[in-house]
């Protein structure tokens, strides 16, 4: 086996000191924390739930917390700390999915963009601009009132109004990142523009992407909520944390329990995701931090070129 190169050590020390940052900082061992707890008891919810959540006390409305129902229930009777957990099931899967959706098509239109000459980026750096243009939250109830408010529907519909950040920073980054030797080197060998992009170029443009796709989560589950509030949410008796928001109102005056529990959840996760998202852009760029640490190992450019490429170049 061949020993490792120096830039393969230099990229290794770098995304591990990265690593390391990242967990030196308590905010986001504290966001991590809480958004792993969340993420346990949503995906262990049938386990670790009292009742179900579509179960009905009707001899126990509008209860308090309680021993046999933690914190209370709501208008129909159901327990609302086994609808929290099985709600965040759905909250988390919206949350984490539309952005997949978003990271896809903003890297695809990003380096498409960057990389196929002027004509293909002003045409789609326009198309974006007319994406962007449109308001988020009317685009989002155009599409759910067309479409209807599946958990497909919901994931597509907020995945395509959170891509154009994403394509506008790779597009930025990759036309930044052409006139650098190793992108120059590859290219004077033959290289196509696919393996450029794949090899040289995505590598340099994921921190960047995952910081943004680290905000985009909290920014899309507050958009189901949203949804949720104006009766365009997860149907009932889907428990998603908007659709908790939105029964927890009529009733906010005679069991605020409900809609500070419900309020709650949804506000832990996204200043967790902040947190987490916060730390990211500090741990991937040092230079972020306004001079408060050195990186361990300063950022290689790229992943080693092939050997052909080194011997060319």
């Amino acid at each position: 086996m061949a020993s490792p190169t120096t830039l393969e050590l230099a990229a290794g020390g770098w995304w591990g000191g990265a690593a390391r940052r990242l967990l030196r900082n308590r905010a986001a061992l504290l966001g991590m924390a809480i958004v792993g707890l969340i993420a346990l008891l949503a995906l262990f919810a049938p386990w670790v739930d009292h009742h179900s959540p579509t179960d009905q006390h009707l001899e126990s409305t509008l209860e308090g917390p309680s021993g046999q129902f933690w914190l209370g229930t709501d208008q129909l009777g159901r327990d609302q700390y086994s609808r929290l957990v099985h709600g965040a099931r759905v909250s988390l899967t919206i949350g984490v999915l539309t952005q997949g959706v978003a990271v896809v098509l903003g890297v695809a239109v990003g380096l498409t963009a960057g990389l196929g000459g002027r004509r293909t980026d002003a045409l789609l750096m326009r198309l974006t601009d007319v994406a962007y243009s449109f308001p988020d939250l009317l685009l989002l109830v155009l599409l759910v009132s067309i479409f209807g408010a599946s958990m497909s529907m919901l994931v597509l519909a907020i995945g395509l109004v959170s891509w154009t950040t994403i394509a506008r920073l790779v597009r930025g980054q990759v036309l930044s990142l052409q006139e650098e030797e190793f992108v120059l080197a590859a290219r004077a060998t033959g290289a196509s523009e696919v393996r450029i992009a794949l090899r040289h170029l995505l590598p340099n443009v994921a921190g960047p992407v995952i910081v943004t796709a680290a905000f985009g989560v909290p920014a899309a589950i507050f958009a189901e909520a949203a949804l949720a509030f104006i009766g365009l949410g997860m149907p009932p008796p889907a428990p998603s944390w908007g659709r908790l928001v939105t029964d927890s109102f009529g009733a906010m005056f005679v069991a605020p329990h409900l809609a500070i529990t419900s309020c709650l959840a949804i506000a832990l996760t996204m200043l967790s995701f902040t947190f987490i998202g916060d730390a990211l852009r500090d741990a991937l760029d040092p230079r972020s931090q306004g001079g408060r640490g050195v990186p361990d190992v300063a950022p290689a450019p790229a992943p080693p070129l092939a050997a052909e490429e080194r011997r060319a170049a």
